[in-house]
């Protein structure tokens, strides 16, 4: 099998923003927006971390244009908020639920003093939509983006041993020049500003994901990129390492096998490591080497130490197939989101091993992180149990069309050119962050975008040609929306994968479902005939509520879900291109309020706490038992 192409991450870097002057800042440093932060975090010999999650004091901004900056001094409040967890749904207050703007955390932190010497970074997973770090009165940090991890270098500016005032500002606003995009609507009668956006769930806010304060060596590796292959039994890991500037001592690496044995050795920063009688990664049966990176000096002490789980396997689309490891793959499984009740986004270690739990049990064997990266220990979760992953950027809601038909999507003073460069970064962080993962076999770089609108084009082409030059070793798609069909759509060429979301039966074709059949198999057999591609159906389902039953097998009604699911079934198993189906939703979902959503989106096959609908049971038979080419 001929050798994957290395991965190829491109830094490029917005140029460095000055801080704003005021009196109690220091205006000489500058701090670098979006900057790609280094490996997550970890403990080993020569690292260590601290977790800050916990309560800290919590505030809203006092008004819109607020220049105020509490984070200067101690917080005069007596709230607290949780970290992780989204702050809407956690206090008892309609203004903090429905708050647009930047709300402030803090908390105070002590240095170890045994991390003298060292290097100490400040490290936040996410903050929905917009972060600032401040290190007592010093803005640290600045990130645009909810879903990825930033971090600042503070060794400069606190000492082992001592405390310091951690502060992180959070903005929740979304405009044309975000992803997801919004816009921010005044009202005329109140003045009292609401976030308008396009994307149906619930714009949760907050610091959702872990705060570290880490240490490593003053020689330390920034960066691992693997990259696997094999050719009989013979593995293969093709690694580039990026070192601290300024190290000067060898690289040395280690492969060991689950059992704690080495199995394969190498040196230097960028090479490839023969594995011998490997054992693949395969879904539903993972296995994962430790590919120890280390850094040691001419009398072999080690000075840093980076752990990095991989599993060796391949992906290839070839014609209408998706192969793993050089065999058809079909994809069972769902759309899903990071959402339960109070905590809204925030990471929750029990939700999670349940819900994979879940899917084990429904015989699920894989889902797409809709719509945006899910945690990073989500990912690693999925990596330990062999469920694949679809890994989609948060390009949602690029689709003015879907409120408003007939609206156009992409224009100057609409989707542009800088939502595109957003796009573009969001893209190059999503990638660096998981492109290790060996659950990780496709990228989605948006869902349901306005791809039949004449802008499509122009916007798509670049962002496929940045990820292809990214990650050449996986297949790129995206989720192409229910009236942009084979005959419209502009940009499905670009693509390896045909990723289909379609409701007939539901949006249309309500409650006629023999009408329904008709719709959707001629759609797919379009689709088919244009393309010769894998076709996997990323969302199909309908809003049922859980205990509602009728003879008749009426809409809403738990009897509608499964013979709505099913006629989908009946089609897929006609068409001979068909690598998967993803039912949406894995669960119900807050959503913003409105008529058309009582409490959220209930197509869940399971309720928001986690029960089941007669659909799953329905699913369960026949993913247990489905058999694939």
């Amino acid at each position: 099998m001929k050798l994957l192409a290395r991965l190829s991450l491109l830094a490029i870097i917005p140029s460095s923003l000055a801080v704003p002057t005021n009196d109690n800042q220091i205006a000489s440093r500058d701090v670098v927006l979006n900057a790609l932060p280094m490996l997550k975090p970890q403990r080993s010999l020569s690292r260590d971390l601290v977790n800050l999650d916990g309560l800290w004091k919590f505030s809203v901004a006092t008004s819109a244009n607020s220049t105020a900056q509490p984070w200067t001094g101690p917080l005069v409040t007596d709230l607290e908020c949780p970290v992780p967890a989204s702050y809407n749904d956690i206090f008892v207050d309609r203004a903090i639920h429905d708050h647009v703007g930047w709300v402030y955390y803090q908390r105070d932190v002590i240095v170890p003093k045994g991390w003298s010497g060292e290097q100490y970074f400040v490290r936040a997973e996410s903050a929905t939509h917009e972060g600032q770090i401040y290190v007592n009165d010093r803005l640290v940090a600045h990130h645009v983006g909810g879903y990825t991890p930033f971090e600042a270098d503070v060794t400069d500016l606190v000492t082992a041993g001592q405390q310091f005032r951690l502060t992180i500002a959070v903005n929740n606003i979304l405009t044309f020049e975000t992803l997801p995009p919004g816009k921010v609507m005044t009202s005329a009668l109140t003045g009292k500003r609401t976030q308008k956006y396009y994307h149906d769930f619930y714009n949760y806010a907050g610091l959702a994901r872990s705060v570290w304060l880490y240490s490593v060596p003053k020689q330390h590796i920034q960066d691992i990129t693997v990259v696997t292959d094999y050719k009989g039994n013979t593995g293969m890991i093709n690694y580039n390492i990026t070192v601290a500037k300024g190290t000067t001592r060898k690289v040395q690496i280690a492969v060991i096998d689950e059992s704690g044995k080495t199995v394969a050795e190498g040196s230097g920063a960028t090479g490839t490591i023969n594995i011998p009688s490997v054992k693949l990664w395969q879904p539903g049966a993972a296995y994962l080497y430790n590919f120890r990176a280390s850094i040691v000096d001419s009398s072999k002490k080690t000075l840093d130490t980076y752990n990095l789980a991989t599993g060796i396997r391949t992906v290839v689309v070839k014609n209408t197939q998706f192969l793993i490891n050089g065999k058809p793959f079909y994809f069972t499984g769902f759309g899903k989101h990071e959402d339960t009740n109070v905590r809204g986004k925030g990471h929750d270690q029990a939700y999670m091993v349940h819900d994979f739990q879940l899917l084990n049990w429904i015989g699920a064997n894989s889902f797409r992180t809709s719509h945006y990266p899910y945690t990073e220990e989500m990912m690693e979760y999925a990596d330990r149990r062999g469920i694949v992953v679809i890994d989609e950027t948060p390009a949602v809601g690029l689709n003015f069309g879907l409120g408003t038909p007939g609206s156009v999507t992409f224009g100057p003073d609409l989707i542009n050119n800088k939502t595109q460069a957003a796009h573009a970064q969001a893209i190059r962080e999503l990638f660096h962050r998981d492109k290790n993962h060996a659950s990780v076999v496709m990228w989605s770089i948006a869902n349901e975008p306005a791809s039949d609108d004449k802008g499509a084009r122009a916007y798509f082409e670049p962002l496929a040609a940045l990820a292809r030059s990214l990650d050449s070793s996986r297949p790129i798609t995206f989720a192409n929306v229910f009236f942009a069909t084979h005959v419209t759509d502009k940009i499905s060429d670009l693509f390896d994968v045909l990723c289909l979301n379609r409701y007939y039966g539901w949006y249309t074709e309500t409650g006629e479902l023999a009408d329904a059949e008709v719709a959707l198999t001629t759609d797919l057999q379009g689709w088919v005939k244009k393309y010769n591609k894998p076709i996997v159906m990323t969302e199909y389902g309908a809003d049922t509520v859980s205990g509602l039953h009728t003879v008749l097998g009426l809409p809403w009604s738990e009897e509608y879900q499964v013979a709505m699911l099913t006629m989908y079934h009946r089609v897929f198993d006609s068409i001979k291109a068909m690598a998967g189906e993803h039912v949406w939703n894995f669960a119900d979902f807050q959503t913003s309020m409105g008529t058309g959503r009582v409490d959220g989106n209930k197509k869940g096959v399971f309720t928001r706490d986690r029960r089941p609908k007669a659909a799953a049971h329905a699913l369960k038979e026949r993913w247990t038992n489905l058999k694939k080419k």
